[in-house]
């Protein structure tokens, strides 16, 4: 069977996808255009994306078999129905002065598509490359961290020139046309799909195929223990990544001066190495293997983190910053091909969809965490040496899950060769 679909607009499809549920992050661009016209607190406008981002995790993992058994396309649709009516449901919230309603609309309906429309493409974008499955899944995932980026600007026009509710309908049917686009050409390849120059490599034994170290059901993966170390892996690199990004501006006025202006510079730059870092962490790992991008994960962070406190020089401090920022991206652009490598492609939705649970968890505990500390000490310094702690454990865990694989690829090797 011959596809006629090609793998690049199968990647440029999925970021579509991500990129119009990407705009999520640009939530704040709202919160005093709302305050200031409709006179509700900032905490009720705050309440919504924190529902939508609580519920992106939660819903990634409760879809999961949802995508498996219906496919990316019917999958990609409906996450298309959900985000967009709650983005344009919200602008009816704010026309009938309903508070409730925009919990349930920007809150809940959004954050139900988002954890829906994220997992909907990774999968079938494993698949289609083979022989290049960090870099596919971190074009996708760079699509969603570069969604903000594009979103916050085009938004903050369209509220001065048109107002709020304008612009939640016109950037809510975007996002659904967009995402319908993506949806229409997402499909799985024929089983068994290779591309041409890859087969001909491996014909030619200038390429070997690193076969999954199991093709495993979402059942069974979550009774292995590679799949919990990964989990733990995740959910503290997250909780980190989601930390720094909560605090990075009052903390770097605090500590090391910088200008609010300075500090709102810092901010947008951190989106560049948020989605750039997906990217990059994703490509480097289909030559380094994903376990050890990992541990360069923890490395990096666990210098940053030890240093912190002790640095007065504002580029360097800021680039410490970059650093964590990066490895947070990385994080998520690498996880559907470490999936991919340790469970196969069997049911890598579902599995993804409990792994990001990590992602839901890490958005409550990373802010609570720090501003908890920051209440009782009246300092970040604090911050410091905990997220230290927890990264060196990070970093065992992913001593140990590359001692697992080691340990399964040799009684792999040895069960072929008694076979042979």
């Amino acid at each position: 069977m011959k596809t006629t679909k090609n793998r690049w607009l199968m990647a440029l499809s999925a970021i579509a996808i991500h990129l119009s549920i990407g705009a999520a992050y640009a939530y704040s661009v709202y919160t005093n255009p709302i305050r200031d016209t409709m006179g509700w607190s900032t905490a009720e406008i705050t309440l919504a994306f924190t529902i939508m981002m609580a519920l992106a995790g939660f819903s990634a993992a409760f879809f999961g078999n949802f995508v498996e058994r219906n496919g990316p396309r019917k999958s990609a649709i409906y996450a298309a129905v959900l985000f967009g009516a709650g983005q344009a449901g919200a602008g009816v919230a704010v026309t009938v002065d309903s508070p409730i309603l925009f919990l349930l609309t920007y809150g809940l309906a959004s954050g139900l598509g988002l954890g829906l429309g994220y997992i909907s493409p990774v999968s079938t974008l494993v698949k289609w490359f083979p022989d290049r499955r960090g870099l596919a899944t971190g074009m996708a995932v760079m699509g969603f961290g570069a969604g903000s980026l594009i979103t916050a600007p085009v938004a903050g026009y369209l509220i001065e020139s048109l107002g709020v509710t304008p612009t939640f309908y016109i950037l809510g049917a975007s996002y659904f046309v967009l995402m319908i686009l993506g949806a229409s050409y997402i499909a799985p390849p024929p089983k068994g799909w290779m591309p041409d120059g890859f087969k001909k490599d491996i014909a030619s034994g200038k390429k070997v195929v690193k076969k999954d170290l199991s093709q495993l059901s979402a059942k069974e993966a979550v009774k292995t223990r590679r799949f919990w170390m990964l989990w733990t892996m995740m959910l503290i690199n997250t909780t980190a990544g989601i930390m720094m990004i909560s605090i990075a501006s009052p903390m770097a006025q605090e500590l090391v001066g910088l200008s609010a202006a300075a500090a709102a510079t810092m901010v947008g730059i951190m989106g560049l190495f948020n989605g750039g870092g997906r990217l990059g962490w994703a490509a480097v790992s289909d030559y380094i293997g994903r376990p050890a991008v990992f541990m360069i994960f923890f490395i990096l962070q666990i210098i940053a983190f030890v240093s912190f406190p002790n640095i007065t020089n504002v580029l360097l401090f800021q680039a410490f910053i970059f650093i964590v920022v990066s490895c947070y991206g990385g994080g998520f652009s690498n996880l559907p091909a470490f999936i991919g490598d340790l469970f196969g492609t069997k049911e890598l939705g579902a599995i993804h969809g409990y792994l990001l649970t990590t992602w839901s968890l890490g958005g409550i505990l990373g802010p609570q965490i720090v501003s908890i500390i920051r209440e009782r000490t009246d300092s970040y310094i604090p911050v410091f040496y905990i997220f230290t702690a927890l990264i060196v454990i990070a970093f065992i865990v992913s001593l140990l899950i590359r001692l697992d694989i080691n340990k399964l690829e040799k009684e792999h090797k040895q069960r072929n060769e008694g076979a042979a």
